[in-house]
């Protein structure tokens, strides 16, 4: 008896204490390693935009336009900064209640309860707003690739700032923050709706409205210094590691086979990118190289947590292929003035890889395999309707931000001034002073 009474203590005390040790291990706590990770992929996405896809444009540019571009990506990179923080953030990954389906809330709205201890998962939810806020960034600093050489400034600053809001802040929730197309089961690990169908749509909607540059297309365009874009191609590459890797959120196994699959499918895009136009016009070109590397990296995108190495060298073999003629087409054919082919790379880019995703993501194929009760059909058409959502409403607002401001200020500089330069007319400086 007198034996019993410590045991039926201990028990009792057991009994008492579960409920705390249970609620102690639902409380998710810091995980410096993964912490670690995260900071270091935002830095490389941030990286990307500034300097590297300021380099790549810039270089691309004819020199009478090279500050203009590398003003228009750092402009974006600092008011984006301040909207992300301000609204967007919140808009983007809170729950908007009624209409979460469409749209988060405002309760984060200026950081509100963002504190040094608060968290997201595992890491602190401060490095997930400044990681989500380098894609935010790079989003619309895309676009200008498509308007280089002829927007206003003004124009150009009110169009990134309404687009940001208006359009890539509800397809980033509908994909990444609870919203319809990712509780439809969409496969989008890092950005092929959500940055890259997304900014090509509206790259191509900004060249049709804004018209052609004055001489193209029977006007020689080459880029003024390939060297400056090479350096900014290389940069987008190692930058793009932290993109689509640091989507995993933590330094796991995804997250290695993220990068090893990403870097294949950049392999890949170029050498066969290279490959065509050697076959096509007889010789490969840098430029040719750098645009299928850039063409594999966001072609992989949508797919890089999903796949496994098969995949990659598929997705990357027909990014190179397929951008390769789409940007001739375009180019060649149609005469649309795309000035850096933002919609053939990264639009048609991102549109084969989210496809392509609802594919080799089969386990069968070396990829994750897909959820319960879902096969490939079924699997592939999800991914088709992200693909659809995002050009209609990418495309249909982005229109009516352009007219709309195109009767405010004016979208385009006068016909002399677009002779002369845009780094002299619209910022009193040049680039070059030989």
């Amino acid at each position: 008896m007198t034996v019993d009474i410590p045991i039926r203590l201990f028990v009792t005390l057991l009994l008492l204490m579960t409920p705390a040790l249970v609620s102690a291990a639902d409380t998710p706590t810091l995980n410096m390693a993964n912490t670690a990770w995260m900071l270091t992929s935002s830095v490389l996405v941030l990286f990307m935009t500034i300097p590297g896809l300021a380099l790549f444009y810039a270089g691309l540019v004819r020199a009478k336009n090279v500050l203009s571009v590398l003003m228009q990506c750092f402009a974006i990179t600092c008011m984006v900064s301040i909207v992300w923080v301000l609204l967007a953030y919140s808009l983007a990954f809170t729950d908007g209640g009624a209409s979460n389906a469409w749209l988060g809330g405002t309760s984060k709205a200026l950081m509100a309860g963002i504190g040094v201890d608060t968290l997201k998962g595992d890491i602190p939810e401060t490095v997930f707003v400044m990681f989500q806020m380098t894609f935010a960034i790079i989003t619309p600093a895309l676009v200008v690739g498509a308007f280089a050489e002829r927007m206003k400034f003004s124009a150009m600053m009110l169009f990134s700032l309404f687009w940001l809001l208006l359009v890539y802040v509800p397809i980033c929730h509908w994909v990444w923050g609870d919203g319809w197309l990712q509780k439809m089961g969409v496969l989008d690990f890092a950005g092929g709706t959500v940055v890259h169908i997304n900014a090509g749509v509206a790259a191509l909607v900004a060249a049709l409205v804004l018209g052609r540059r004055k001489g193209f297309p029977g006007t020689a365009m080459p880029p003024h210094n390939l060297a400056m874009a090479v350096t900014g191609a290389c940069m987008l590459w190692v930058g793009w590691f932290g993109f689509n890797a640091g989507s995993a959120l933590a330094a796991n196994g995804t997250a290695g086979m993220t990068m090893l699959v990403t870097h294949i499918g950049a392999a890949a895009g170029s050498l066969t990118w290279m490959f065509c136009e050697w076959i096509r016009f007889g010789k490969p070109s840098v430029l040719g190289i750098v645009t299928g590397m850039v063409a594999g990296l966001g072609t992989i995108t949508p797919a890089s947590g999903f796949v496994g190495p098969l995949g990659a060298l598929v997705i990357g073999i027909s990014a190179g292929a397929v951008c390769f003629f789409a940007t001739n087409y375009m180019k060649r054919t149609l005469n649309v003035d795309d000035s850096l082919d933002v919609f053939p790379v990264h639009g048609v880019g991102g549109m084969i890889g989210t496809t392509l995703t609802g594919v080799f993501a089969a386990s069968a194929l070396g990829g994750v395999g897909f959820a319960e009760g879902v096969g490939m059909g079924k699997q592939v058409m999800t991914q088709l309707t992200a693909i659809l959502a995002t050009l209609v409403w990418s495309g249909g607002i982005s229109f009516l931000l352009l007219k709309v401001i195109d009767v405010m200020v004016g979208l385009r500089v006068m016909p002399e001034h677009e002779t002369e330069g845009l780094d002299t007319v619209l910022h009193n400086e040049s680039g070059y002073n030989l």
